[in-house]
């Protein structure tokens, strides 16, 4: 009997496993997923809690549901410790050990408000994160009570999941505060360490004329060094300093601290993989998925779809001796909601930055690229559905994994993204 242990049972893990397991015969694979969890999450609702769009039945459901344990997946209930990749070993918490023939690594990423001096002491009062579900929720109250004052969308650093997010908060909380009446009592600003709104050139132009449209004023290439909560002011390395009455900020990102611990990661605790295949590039019976891994290509779980999608070929030949037959490309599908019942859809890859155009078919679309419409906007509300119906249990999205040039324009003074700009990791 051949052991895959998959550590974590968050969008990537559990899309793994399900899919893996009617394709490995229960009779030569065991298959135990590790997650301490009793909880499973729809991330991207997070966005919607602090504005009452989604409610937190919209976002929450049991996790064991999620995962197809009558056909022969086994759900561990435990933290891991450490993996000792030489005895082929997983430690968790509670002093237990798994032993696998295959392990895959999918304990995704998470805010660390402490790896920024001063972040962690307004937490909950003047400063605000909407990144965890606990976070979210405290930030709909504040923003209920909210009457107006200076409020300060931030980015710490890149990578992060989800990095079109905190746009999407701008942009909704100016539409929030122009429906409660009190916009002009609000000074709303979107501070971030890239050079403009988004890193690729065409869409950062994009979305950076909608900041200026909304009123909404950027500040870019700003590094914080500290938060000073009770004075109200971010302070960046270059001594430049912002005050707010309100902070949303998007924290330091980092992955599981077990990876860390088990010299399988990288500064920020994301796993080394080949970008293509996401074998580990230290360790042949080791691969990561999702946002656990170091690949350039955004933390979102769209990317994790198509990642599956990818993976499950390239796993099943793997463990058999031969090439893996399927190249990963950075495939992202983002929806931008925009405010006011609309939204903009970006697709692009590891080469190729978003471009205008239709998609997912040339002129017909129906939806519009890097273009705010309506129909964008209920293609995001209705992914909710396809996530806990399609993709979680598996099954197999009508939409190729390879990102298509189909239905996409080139402005004819747009040079490559490789050429234009320097890519962030996880962006």
């Amino acid at each position: 009997m051949r052991r895959l242990v998959v550590l974590g049972a968050g969008t990537a893990g559990t899309m793994v496993v399900n899919k893996l397991r009617s394709k490995l015969p229960r009779a030569e694979w065991s298959i135990t997923i590790v997650d301490p969890a009793t909880q499973h999450y729809y991330q991207p609702g997070f966005l919607f809690l602090p504005f009452g769009t989604y409610q937190p039945k919209d976002v929450v459901r049991p996790l064991r549901p999620t995962l197809n344990l009558t056909r022969g997946i086994e759900l561990i209930s435990a933290a891991v410790d450490k993996v000792d990749g030489a005895g082929r070993l997983v430690h968790l918490d509670n002093g237990a050990k798994l032993g696998y023939d295959y392990l895959i690594i999918a304990t995704g990423t998470s805010p660390r408000p402490e790896e920024t001096p001063g972040m962690s002491d307004g937490l909950g009062a003047n400063v605000h994160e909407f990144f965890t579900y606990e976070g979210s929720m405290a930030l709909a109250a504040t923003l209920a009570d909210f009457q107006g004052g200076r409020v300060v969308v931030h980015v710490t650093e890149m990578p992060i999941k989800c990095p079109v997010a905190p746009l999407e908060f701008a942009f909704l909380t100016d539409a929030y505060f122009r429906r409660r009446g009190i916009r002009d009592k609000v000074e709303l600003s979107y501070v971030t360490p890239l050079p403009g709104a988004f890193t690729k050139p065409v869409s950062a132009k994009y979305l950076g004329d909608m900041l200026e449209q909304r009123r909404i004023a950027l500040e870019p290439d700003f590094v914080v060094e500290s938060i000073d909560a009770e004075a109200g002011t971010l302070t960046s390395f270059d001594e430049r300093e912002i005050g707010f009455d309100l902070l949303v900020t998007i924290p330091v990102n980092m992955g599981a601290d077990y990876v860390g611990r088990s010299g399988l990661g990288d500064e920020l605790n994301y796993v080394p993989v080949d970008k293509h295949t996401l074998l580990s590039t230290t360790d042949d019976h080791i691969f990561a998925i999702g946002d656990a891994t170091d690949a350039a290509a955004s933390k979102a779980g769209s990317v994790a779809h198509f990642e599956a999608d990818a993976f499950v070929p390239n796993f099943l030949a793997h463990v058999e001796g031969k090439p893996m037959p399927e190249s990963f490309d950075g495939h992202a599908n983002c929806f931008i909601e925009s405010g006011d019942g609309k939204a903009l859809l970006i697709d692009f890859n590891y080469d190729t930055e978003p471009l205008p155009g239709s998609y997912p078919l040339p002129v017909v679309g129906p939806m519009r690229l890097l273009k705010e419409t309506r129909i964008n906007h209920w293609g995001k509300l209705a992914f909710r559905w396809i996530y806990w119906n399609i993709l979680l249990p598996g099954r197999r999205m009508p939409v190729p994994a390879h990102m298509s040039m189909t239905g996409k324009r080139r402005p004819p003074t747009t040079e490559t993204t490789t050429d234009a700009v320097r890519i962030p990791p996880g962006m």
